[in-house]
């Protein structure tokens, strides 16, 4: 099993709701059991799926929390915001039991998120938990075997189970399996989506256009919808973890464009199972998207995973001038420009003018351990 870069027993608090978000399949359930396996303390395991744990619970009385908490140490609650009414349940059992543990799963940060914030307000510590990290594969292969799978990472991504198999047409399997069974079929049980179609034809054409800026009101062109819903989709599918959002950077100079988006996935595989090209690298004209995308992707889950704190943009002119990543950090400014193969790009003349004492480098398939670890 690949050791995740979370470790439940240093971040669990009596009286406190650790809160574990992510997608479906990157490993929450096994994590959680792994950790049980191991745990002297006395637990109770339970899931949303299971209708009478979720009837029970969402009667939010002091009988059923009582019935639910009282001779356990730790309550663990797997798939959470498929209870109705779970903030005010898990309020309740942390208010009447301060000394136990709680731990709950959600594969949608929106739901269980709008389920909990009021309630839990003071008494929860969040910890996302993404596919596979190159931060996390470190721990378990040297840097040359990483090195020597790049093209699989950008090809079919880093869910568990796609990284556990050897074939790479098991791999294409299991990734169309989670992107069709898991990922999309949690999007449409949002309210919120009315025309799964629309939505999924939304998906391919941010695949398509992976790196380049997007404007919602002309992807409600393409898809003959209105604006708002566009919007509203997009929103949706960053709170269930598919897309990332990267905005545009500008201290309002006046050759400087923000108006528009860029969206990255969090995981490459999903992306490519969405246009359905799982190609080798020398048969693609989007090896460049697939590197960005991947450096990005990494780059966040370093930062997170090490509790960097930072603001993520892309910069770009009138006059075409352009960097693909500026994270902004403790009142300064770093400037990174992705190539898959080493150009020695140097930091575009008015950044450089505007934002003397920035920093800026390229990353590139030579240097970018660092970059991602």
């Amino acid at each position: 099993m690949i050791q995740r870069i979370l470790n439940i027993s240093k971040k669990i608090n009596k009286g406190k709701v650790l809160m574990i978000y992510g997608p479906r399949q990157v490993g929450k359930t096994t994590l959680v059991k792994s950790f049980l396996e191991k745990t002297k303390l006395k637990y109770r395991y339970d899931t949303g799926d299971s209708f009478e744990i979720a009837n029970n619970l969402s009667k939010c009385t002091y009988q059923s929390t009582d019935e639910h908490v009282e001779k356990y140490d730790l309550i663990v609650i797997d798939e959470a915001q498929k209870i109705e009414n779970i903030g005010t349940a898990l309020k309740l059992m942390v208010d009447r039991y301060p000394d136990k543990y709680y731990i709950v799963t959600g594969s949608s940060s929106f739901d269980l998120a709008n389920k909990t914030d009021e309630s839990l307000t003071g008494r929860k510590s969040v910890f996302s938990l993404y596919p596979i990290s190159q931060l996390e594969l470190n721990k378990e292969l040297a840097k040359s075997e990483l090195r020597s799978n790049l093209d699989k990472y950008l090809i079919y991504g880093s869910y568990p189970e796609v990284i556990s198999r050897k074939k790479n047409s098991d791999k294409e399997f299991v990734i169309k399996m989670i992107t069709n069974s898991y990922l999309i079929k949690d999007i449409l049980e949002f309210n919120r989506v009315k025309n799964s179609l629309t939505i999924y034809n939304l998906l391919k054409l941010l695949a398509f256009q992976v790196g380049s800026e997007v404007s919602s009101t002309e992807l409600a062109t393409q898809l003959s919808v209105d604006a708002k819903t566009v919007v509203n989709y997009l929103d949706l599918l960053q709170k269930s973890f598919v897309i990332l959002p990267l905005y545009g950077f500008s201290r309002n100079l006046r050759s400087e464009i923000n108006k528009m988006n860029k969206y990255y996935f969090f995981d490459s595989g999903i992306r490519n199972a969405l246009i359905s090209n799982f190609n080798k690298l020398e048969d693609r004209d989007d090896v460049g998207q697939l590197w960005e995308n991947f450096l990005l992707i990494e780059r966040m889950k370093r930062n997170e995973y090490t509790s960097f704190s930072t603001n993520y943009y892309f910069w770009r002119t009138y006059e075409q001038q352009e960097i693909d990543l500026i994270e902004e950090n403790s009142g300064k400014l770093f400037g990174y420009e992705f190539k898959w193969q080493k150009k020695g790009t140097k930091a575009p003349k008015q950044w450089t003018e505007n934002y003397p004492n920035s920093f800026f480098q390229e990353i590139n398939t030579e240097n970018y351990f660092d970059f991602v670890m």
